[in-house]
């Protein structure tokens, strides 16, 4: 080997250790930068000369080390476990967030408990059953139940505002993602080209790619892949976001045409981003990302007391047939109810909040105003236009068992203490004939009640229908407890009926309950629940973050820089760099040496 091919040797050797330093300094210099991959020199032989070949082996000479590649040290199936339970993370934690929000509106921990006025027309309730000729009585009882109703309405609207509020977070999420993606797209651009004479790698645009992975993980479910450009393509719930030649966006609608609330969907294939009828599951990976964290919290629709099914009870006059049609109707509605309402924390306290407070007006209601069923032995059209025939079934206003006021000289009867906004309670007093279950009929003048209508919700007693009586707030006395007309005393059943309310069942939390409450015990479950949801949430979710930090901290011990590891390697090639230094000054001394000899 000639002295000439030997100072190639040694300067192979000063170059290679000279990028080694370049290398590990940059290492250092990002010791503490978020999301820095360690990068690590691969050392190779630069090349060999032949120069003869015996019995064993070819006879040659190595002409020095070559950078075969600086690459960058990363675990794909850490990252990929990273990502995945970060976005399970997020689906949790969105959800957790949103029962805290729906726990502070019922007040019961900032002191001003919804309770307070649940007991407060209790009481006011028991005091105007006890004396209900005095006038303070039956103003203490107006007060507490317009206050009970303003208070009620007011969560309502606050969950009713929190529900639509959360488009402008699943709307910034929407925007994120597209972000991301462009992000990603021109990244692959830049890597592809800098990469593309196959001697240099883009490390630095790497790593910005594999923090916006990271953080487009948390958002949505993703799969990825890399191809031998280095282009990396990502697909988001099953379609393509990324590809080799664009991305493609995500857009949000209208969840239906009557309703303000919001979904994302895939505006290149008009369809949704998600499929929201497939059961939650770890197994399925359903339960990744929070963007689908927030559209399962917030729900499909606002809900109220009709979005629960209630079992049917078989009556007298019901066949076996019609029972059983009855109850697959039933299981119907509780499969529709699990898969729709009982997955969302708002839509729930919706129907179950709702339900009580249907529960306690309804009952207050059929107490001052009651009704009867009648059977029709002929035809009657009311004033609205509206035809009943013969043998239909209706309710009209029980005149034998409703109170009457104390309004002189009217006696007001069967006055409601809450009213429907825009629908009256009963409609006009009209001549009907009555099929009395004998064989004769009676006619008479009967006030006929509208029923509620699950499909009109102006028909309902819900939340933002519900009103005080008119007639009441401006007449104290209307309101009904006597026992007849010009009659001193008060209607004893009626009365005790009032005071026996709080201590009637009334109804389950859902058709998954079978535990039936009493209106104060319905409340205590309701809030119980709510906050045992949240307790089971924040558990998975610190779960997870518990999770993503450990396979972070395994992911940051392959990829991070250790300091004392690369001082090390920094003296190392120091060391190298001066050997090959000296290396060329031998050779230097030995030419010389000759050169000065001849």
């Amino acid at each position: 080997m000639s002295l000439s091919s030997s100072l190639q040797v040694g300067v192979s050797g000063l170059t290679a250790s000279q990028n080694a330093l370049n290398t590990t300094a940059h290492n250092l210099a990002n010791v503490n930068t978020k999301g820095y991959t360690r990068q690590q020199v691969v050392m190779a032989d630069f090349a060999y000369q032949k120069w003869g070949v015996n019995h064993i082996s070819t006879l040659q000479t190595g002409l020095g080390v070559d950078i075969e590649t600086v690459r960058q040290v990363r675990n794909m199936f850490y990252d990929k476990s990273y990502r995945t339970e970060l976005g399970r993370q997020g689906f949790y934690q969105t959800q957790y967030e949103t029962v805290q929000e729906v726990e502070s509106m019922f007040g019961e921990l900032e002191g001003v408990a919804f309770q307070d006025s649940i007991n407060d027309l209790w009481v006011s309730l028991q005091e105007f059953a006890k004396t209900p000729d005095t006038i303070e009585n039956r103003a203490s009882l107006l007060e507490d139940a317009r206050s009970f109703l303003e208070r009620a309405d007011n969560i309502s609207k606050q969950l009713s505002n929190y529900q639509v509020n959360l488009n402008k977070q699943i709307m910034e999420k929407v925007n994120t993602v597209n972000d991301i993606a462009d992000k990603i797209y021109n990244l692959n651009q830049k890597i592809s080209l800098y990469e593309s004479n196959g001697q240099e790698h883009a490390n630095d645009l790497r790593d910005e790619r594999n923090n916006l992975l990271d953080e487009l993980g948390g958002i949505i479910n993703i799969t990825y892949k890399e191809n031998s450009i280095g282009v990396v393509t990502v697909s988001a719930e099953d379609m393509p976001l990324v590809t080799e030649n664009e991305t493609y966006k995500m857009d949000v609608a209208k969840v239906s045409e009557s309703s303000d609330l919001l979904k994302p969907v895939w505006a290149s294939f008009n369809r949704d981003v998600y499929r929201m009828d497939l059961p939650i599951s770890t197994e399925n990976n359903t339960d990744i990302g929070s963007l689908k964290g927030l559209l399962v919290s917030r729900g499909s629709d606002k809900a109220n007391y009709t979005d629960i099914p209630v079992k049917p009870v078989k009556t007298s006059g019901m066949s076996d047939a019609d029972y059983d049609a009855a109850l697959a109707d039933y299981a119907g509605k509780v499969k529709e109810y699990n898969s729709t309402v009982n997955v969302s924390v708002i839509m729930t306290a919706q129907a179950q909040f709702d339900q009580l407070i249907h529960g306690i007006v309804t009952s207050i209601n059929d107490i001052f105003s009651p009704n009867k069923e009648v059977t029709l032995a002929g035809n009657v059209t009311l004033p609205n236009g509206v035809t009943l025939n013969a043998g239909e079934k209706i309710m009209i206003l029980d005149e034998d068992n409703a109170p009457y006021g104390m309004d002189k000289p009217d006696y007001t009867q069967g006055e409601a203490l809450f009213n429907r906004k825009s629908t009256d309670r009963y409609s006009a007093s009209v001549p009907v004939t009555i099929d009395n279950g004998d064989g004769t009929t009676t006619i008479k003048n009967v006030r006929i009640y509208n029923k509620e209508n699950s499909s009109d919700i102006y028909s309902l007693f819900t939340l933002g229908e519900i009103e005080i009586n008119p007639e009441i707030s401006n007449n104290y006395s209307k309101l009904p407890l006597s026992a007849g007309k010009e009659v001193v005393g008060v209607d004893v059943k009626s009365a005790e009926k009032l005071l026996a309310l709080w201590n009637k069942p009334f109804a389950a939390l859902s058709p998954n309950s079978l535990a039936v409450s009493t209106f104060k015990d319905y409340y205590t479950n309701f809030t119980g629940e709510i906050g045992t949801w949240g307790n089971e949430l924040n558990t998975i979710s610190q779960n997870q973050a518990t999770m993503v930090q450990n396979i972070d901290d395994q992911r940051q011990s392959i990829m991070g820089v250790s300091s004392d590891e690369e001082l090390t390697n920094l003296i190392k090639y120091q060391h190298a760099y001066n050997a090959s230094s000296r290396f060329i000054t031998v050779i230097d001394q030995m030419m010389e040496h000759i050169v000065t000899r001849l």
